[in-house]
C-alpha cells in the first residue's frame, strides 16, 4: 500500500503526531543540507542540483513508497556511477539515464520484483559498499587537500596522479578541510551541540572561519559554481533520440539496480527501528516516481538515505509527514538562504564526504565478517570490494552475485546424499512393519534432500555401486523437497541402466509436489503394470515379496 495511505489507515496522520514528526523532518532536512550538496558536486552536478533531488525525490517517496518512515535524496553510493555518466556523456545524459532508471523502478515494481533484489547476500553488499566508500575517499582528495586536477580514466591511474601531486597540497585549504573534519566528527560531542548534526557543523564553522580569516586560495561554491541560484527550479525536459536512448541504457540499468539495492536496505533497516514492515515493491515505484521526476526539475538519481532515515527515526518520526517536511524545510532554505551558500568553502564539503566514506565503508563489519565469515564468503567479499574499486561496481555486483550462487551450489549439493539403508537401523523398521528380515536380494536406497542439478554426481555415484547379487532395489523420496529437470532426468536413467542390469526399481514416498513431476515426466505412470511407485516402504515390501507378475494388491496402493 502506498506509504500515505498506510499511515492515514494506522491514524498516524492525526494531530498527536504531527509535532515529533515535524521536528523530525526539521532535523532531517538540515542534515540533508550539506549532504545534497556534497554528493552533487562530487558526481559531476550543480550543488543546487542536489537540493532539488532531495526536496523532489523526498517528496516523491514520502508519499507514493512503500515504506512510511523512509527519507529519500542523493546518496553517496551513486557518486561512482553518476560521476561516471556525466563525464562521459554529461549532464544531460545523466538526467536522462536517470529518468530511464526510474521507468525500469516502475516496471520492476509494477513486476512484483521487490522480494527478489532482496536476496543479495552480504558478502556481495559489503563488499561493492566498501568499495564505493574507497572510490569516494579518494574522489574527494582533490578538495580536501586543494590539489590541481589530474587525469587519469581508471582508478588507480587517478590514485597515482592525486600522490603525485600531494606534496603541492594547499596548506591553508588542507587546514580548514582538517579542522572540518574535526567539526564533523567531534563537534556533537561539545556540549550545547549534541542534538545538531556534524556536516551541520563543519560546514557552519568552515563557511565562518573562511569569512573571518579570508584565506587565499580557499575554493568555495561561489568560486567553483557561481554560487546558488535564488528560487524553486523549473520545469525542464531532458534531450530524447533512439540513440541517446540506447547508448544510455547500461548506465540506467546500473543505477536502477543500485537504487533498488539501496532504498530496500535502507527500508529494512528502518524496519528493525521503528517496528514496521515495508512494501517492498510499491517502495521500488515510489522510488521509480521520484526518479521520474526529479530529473525534470534538474535533479539527479535518487534513493532511500539510510543515514538520514536514521536520523529522522531517531528523533521521533513515525509518519510520511517527517518526509514531507523534509523536502519543505530544504525548499525554504533554497529560497531563503541561497546567496549565503556561495560562501561554503568547498573542502569542508570535501571532510563530510570523508565521513560518508568511512560510514559507507563500514569497516568494523568487513573486519569482523573477516574473522568469522566462512572462507569462501571472505573470498567473495574481497573479490566484490577489488572488482569495484579497480573495474566497476556493475562488474562486482554482476559477479560477486555469480559467485555466491556458485558457493551457495556448491554447499547445497554437499548437503544432498544418496544412502544405502541396511543393518540394525533397517531392519528395526523393517520389524515394526511386519517383516522379521528384508526380503532377498533386496537393497533399499534413500534420497535425503533436494534432487536437483548440483546433486546428480551424488545420486549417480551411489547407484553405480548396487551390488550384482541385487534384484529388487527401493528407493525411498520421503526425504526430497523437490526436484528440478535435471534430477528427474538423471533419476530416469538411472532406472534405464538398472532395469536393463535385471534389477527391479520401486520408488516409494515422494511429496504430492515431487509426485506430481514424476507422473508428469512419465517416470511414473497411474496404469502402470506393475507399478513402481507406492506410498510408503511397507508397500513396496509388498511389491517385493510378490512375484513380479502379481502386484494386483500392491497396484491398488500404487500412484
Amino acid at each position: 500500500m502506498i506509504a500515505i495511505l498506510e499511515a492515514r489507515r494506522a491514524g498516524l496522520l492525526g494531530r498527536s503526531h504531527w509535532a515529533r514528526n515535524v521536528v523530525a523532518g526539521v532535523i532531517v532536512g538540515v542534515v540533508a543540507l550539506p549532504l545534497a550538496m556534497a554528493f552533487a558536486i562530487a558526481s559531476g552536478a550543480k550543488p543546487e542540483q542536489g537540493l532539488y533531488t532531495a526536496i523532489v525525490a523526498g517528496l516523491c517517496v514520502s508519499l507514493f513508497g512503500g515504506s512510511r518512515v523512509q527519507i529519500a535524496g542523493p546518496t553517496g553510493a551513486f557518486i561512482v556511477i553518476l560521476a561516471g555518466v556525466t563525464a562521459k556523456h554529461g549532464i544531460d545524459g545523466l538526467l536522462l539515464a536517470t529518468l530511464m532508471a526510474g521507468v525500469m523502478l516502475i516496471l520492476l515494481g509494477a513486476a512484483r520484483f521487490g522480494n527478489v533484489i532482496r536476496f543479495i547476500p552480504d558478502p556481495v553488499i559489503a563488499g561493492f559498499t566498501a568499495g564505493i566508500g574507497v572510490i569516494i575517499w579518494v574522489g574527494q582528495w582533490r578538495d580536501f587537500f586543494g590539489l590541481p586536477a589530474v587525469g587519469g580514466e581508471h582508478f588507480h591511474q587517478k590514485l597515482w596522479g592525486l600522490l603525485l601531486a600531494l606534496p603541492h597540497l594547499h596548506l591553508p585549504t588542507t587546514l580548514l578541510a582538517c579542522a572540518s573534519l574535526a567539526a564533523a566528527v567531534y563537534g556533537p560531542r561539545l556540549p550545547g551541540l549534541k542534538r545538531v548534526p556534524g556536516p551541520l557543523i563543519a560546514m557552519v564553522a568552515a563557511t565562518a572561519a573562511q569569512q573571518a580569516l579570508k584565506l587565499d586560495g580557499v575554493a568555495t561554491l561561489g568560486s567553483a559554481f557561481g554560487g546558488i541560484p535564488h528560487g524553486l527550479p523549473h520545469l525542464v525536459w531532458p534531450r530524447t533520440d533512439f540513440e541517446h536512448l540506447v547508448t544510455l541504457l547500461p548506465a540506467a540499468f546500473t543505477i536502477a539496480m543500485l537504487g533498488a539495492i539501496e532504498s530496500l536496505l535502507s527500508a529494512v533497516v528502518a524496519d528493525g527501528v521503528a517496528g514496521t514492515r515495508h512494501d517492498s515493491n510499491q517502495e521500488l515505484i515510489g522510488q521509480g516516481i521520484a526518479n521520474v521526476l526529479a530529473p525534470l526539475f534538474g535533479g539527479i538519481a535518487a534513493t532511500g538515505a539510510i543515514a538520514r532515515t536514521a536520523t529522522s527515526l531517531r528523533n521521533g518520526a513515525d509518519s510520511p509527514i517527517a518526509g514531507v517536511v523534509h523536502s519543505v524545510t530544504l525548499m525554504l532554505v533554497l529560497i531563503l538562504l541561497a546567496p549565503l551558500a556561495a560562501r561554503i568553502p568547498l573542502c569542508a564539503l570535501a571532510a563530510i564526504l570523508f565521513v560518508v566514506a568511512w560510514n559507507m565503508s563500514d569497516a568494523r563489519h568487513c573486519l569482523r565478517m573477516a574473522r568469522t565469515a566462512p572462507r569462501a564468503d571472505v573470498i567473495i567479499l574481497l573479490i566484490t570490494f577489488a572488482l569495484t574499486v579497480l573495474v566497476d561496481l556493475v562488474v562486482a555486483v554482476n559477479i560477486g552475485v555469480i559467485l555466491a550462487l556458485l558457493q551457495f551450489l556448491r554447499r547445497m549439493s554437499a548437503t544432498v546424499d544418496v544412502v544405502r539403508q541396511d543393518g540394525e537401523p533397517l531392519r528395526a523398521e523393517l520389524r515394526a512393519r511386519g517383516w522379521p528380515e528384508p526380503p532377498p536380494g533386496l537393497a533399499v536406497y534413500s534420497i535425503e534432500g533436494p534432487l536437483f542439478f548440483g546433486a546428480v554426481d551424488n545420486l549417480e555415484r551411489a547407484l553405480r555401486q548396487v551390488g550384482r547379487d541385487t534384484r529388487m532395489l527401493v528407493i525411498r523420496l520421503e526425504r526430497v523437497p523437490f526436484m528440478d529437470f535435471t534430477g528427474i532426468q538423471a533419476l530416469q536413467e538411472a532406472l534405464h541402466k538398472l532395469q536393463q542390469d535385471k534389477v527391479r526399481v520401486l520408488l516409494c514416498g515422494a511429496n504430492q509436489r515431487v509426485l506430481r513431476k514424476l507422473v508428469r515426466a512419465e517416470l511414473v505412470r497411474r496404469d502402470e503394470s506393475p507399478p513402481r511407485y507406492f506410498g510408503d516402504l511397507g508397500l513396496a515390501l509388498a511389491a517385493c515379496a510378490a512375484p513380479p507378475a502379481d502386484d494386483s494388491a500392491a497396484s491398488r496402493c500404487a500412484v
